[in-house]
């Protein structure tokens, strides 16, 4: 905890962005939802036992994250953590998903910490709302199969397209900055899995761009498999 207080010092003005990001995304999912038609009606502690069953589930699913080492250097890490934040959603729409995604993270930080200076913690909770943000959107406009596919795979290209301009643009020259570790370095080791990767636009588009697509494609055909499955038991566990 108190190395957790201590990065959190240094790292100050790196928070405060963040911070000022996801509020951004917490109020765009309020702005959506409110415009959503046919929203579900329960009560405010069986939202939050639902939140915070999938959130735990998330979470552990976060920590257990892994590095793809002929796909990425490896302080870049696969997880599926997404999947239960998907489902949540699902149940309960847009708002609900990305307090699932939070909560997901800040346990995380307080049961593991940060090895990534909170870029690559902050990048998980931005990057993945990339991806179930949109999905959840789509589907609640009109729940069906055939939305809730379309709205994996618009989440999916999203957070793809998206996730790969932001570390290019933001994330890794950051995390460089934060962890003193050069850019040269980086990009060093990316060349060492991809000759091609010369410069950061190569290095996102040969590392970090398969990286999120192989996430978004592996959550998405998880999500449909255990939707309708795990929608009794969301419901049955949250009365």
């Amino acid at each position: 905890m108190n190395n957790l207080w201590t990065e959190l010092q240094e790292n100050l003005s790196f928070v405060l962005v963040s911070g000022g990001i996801i509020l951004a995304v917490a109020l765009l999912s309020h702005f959506a939802e409110r415009f959503l038609p046919q929203k579900r009606q329960i009560t405010s502690a069986r939202r939050v036992s639902i939140i915070g069953v999938c959130a735990a589930i998330a979470t552990v699913l976060h920590i257990l994250d892994f590095p793809v080492l002929f796909m990425a250097p490896g302080f870049y890490k696969l997880d599926f953590s997404e999947v239960p934040v998907l489902l949540c959603g699902f149940y309960l729409g847009p708002s609900a998903t990305v307090a699932c995604e939070g909560i997901k993270v800040l346990l995380k930080l307080l049961l593991k910490g940060t090895s990534t200076a909170f870029v690559g913690d902050f990048a998980n909770l931005i990057v993945g709302c990339g991806m179930v943000l949109p999905a959840v959107i789509i589907y609640h406009i009109n729940k069906s199969r055939k939305n809730a596919v379309i709205g994996l795979i618009a989440g999916t290209l999203i957070m793809t397209v998206f996730g790969s301009a932001f570390n290019a643009f933001y994330l890794i020259p950051k995390f460089s900055q934060l962890f003193h570790l050069p850019l040269e370095n980086i990009l060093a080791m990316g060349a060492q899995i991809y000759p091609a990767v010369k410069d950061l636009p190569s290095f996102v588009m040969f590392c970090v761009m398969p990286l999120n697509l192989v996430k978004g494609v592996v959550v998405s055909v998880l999500c449909l498999l255990l939707y309708k499955k795990t929608e009794k038991v969301l419901f049955s566990l949250s009365k």
